[in-house]
């Protein structure tokens, strides 16, 4: 991410020293100072991301995970909503097509999210951003752009809440797991129902008003009829799909 000319330059840490000349006026620093201001700052947001690392790993091990295997797509995946997607298709012999594509276009949105911090990042070394970016979830992308955007120059805030995020999501998918193979059966709980009411929370919380009902009634007809064409789970994708292109369409205009 280095530049020619003197509008940015490569930020370098060394043990806590910060050290960054922006071209732009804005002092940007990579700091461990950052880090631990991230981390500190996301750690409530993350107990809450628990939550749902807790009902992941129960979830998985009712889909046939073991518990390493839990913990390792968590430890490497970190996307919630698609890690909940991929165990809901979980089956066997496994989707292999459906489970990657869907969980492609639920991951689409951090191709923007990331774009929204190039104004920053592109003042960092390209290892500390792109470390930094793998440990990008919704919550502390949004704690991150609030901090950037206040001027306080941190740029390894991203770094030090995602860190938050992991550390939380690993230890509870693996309690979660664990919990998990112990119920002998998941039904008698209600834990069928889970992963749905799941994804209705979700839903009301992405609702963003009259713009949202256009896309989301053309998903429910595009999956509903692909459903009853196609055998296994191609709605789901189908769905997703529709609905990003209605979305495209509506922001086009």
């Amino acid at each position: 991410m280095s530049r020619e000319d003197a509008d940015t330059v490569t930020v370098t840490v060394q043990d806590g020293d910060e050290e960054s000349v922006p071209g732009d006026g804005e002092e940007l620093r990579f700091s461990r100072s950052g880090a631990v201001s991230g981390f500190v700052s996301c750690v409530p947001v993350a107990l809450g991301v628990g939550g749902y690392g807790l009902i992941f790993g129960v979830l998985a091990r009712e889909a046939g995970l073991s518990v390493v295997t839990a913990v390792l797509m968590s430890a490497t995946v970190l996307a919630g909503a698609a890690q909940l997607i991929a165990v809901g298709l979980w089956e066997w012999p496994i989707p292999a097509v459906a489970v990657i594509g869907t969980t492609f276009v639920v991951n689409l949105r951090y191709l923007l999210m990331g774009a929204s911090l190039r104004q920053w990042f592109t003042r960092l070394s390209s290892r500390q951003a792109y470390v930094s970016l793998f440990f990008m979830a919704d919550e502390n992308w949004a704690l991150t752009i609030e901090d950037l955007r206040e001027g306080t120059g941190r740029g390894a805030f991203l770094l030090g809440s995602g860190l938050a995020i992991w550390i939380f999501w690993v230890l509870a998918t693996a309690i979660g797991a664990v919990a998990g193979g112990r119920i002998a059966n998941p039904e008698t709980y209600g834990l069928g129902f889970v992963l749905t009411a799941i994804f209705l929370a979700l839903l009301v919380g992405f609702w963003d008003g009259r713009t949202s009902l256009a896309p989301w009634a053309f998903a429910v007809v595009v999956a509903l009829t692909v459903e009853t064409i196609f055998p296994g789970r191609w709605y789901i994708l189908a769905g997703g799909i529709a609905a990003c292109l209605v979305e495209v369409i509506q922001d086009g205009r």
